[in-house]
């Protein structure tokens, strides 16, 4: 049996079938906690991305960002 004879007898009419990406849905709940999971690896960090400054619950926020422990890292340096 050739490839073309194999094409054919696929269901799409030779043409390769595609899976849709499948969708994760998760909870408000799951989002929560999740958020500690991660964080930057510093201020300097947080400050390239543009996301300076993190709150306590936010994705990225790390208490070894808060210096003061407010629950505000990489806050803006007061001079």
């Amino acid at each position: 049996m050739s490839a073309a004879d194999l094409d054919a007898q696929q269901p799409s009419g030779g043409a390769i079938a595609q899976r849709a990406p499948t969708v994760q849905h998760i909870s408000a709940q799951q989002v929560r906690a999740s958020a500690g999971a991660w964080s930057y690896r510093g201020c300097d960090e947080v400050r390239a991305a543009g996301a300076a400054p993190l709150y306590r619950g936010q994705p990225g926020y790390g208490v070894h960002m808060d210096g003061d422990l407010d629950g505000i890292a990489c806050e803006p340096i007061r001079q």
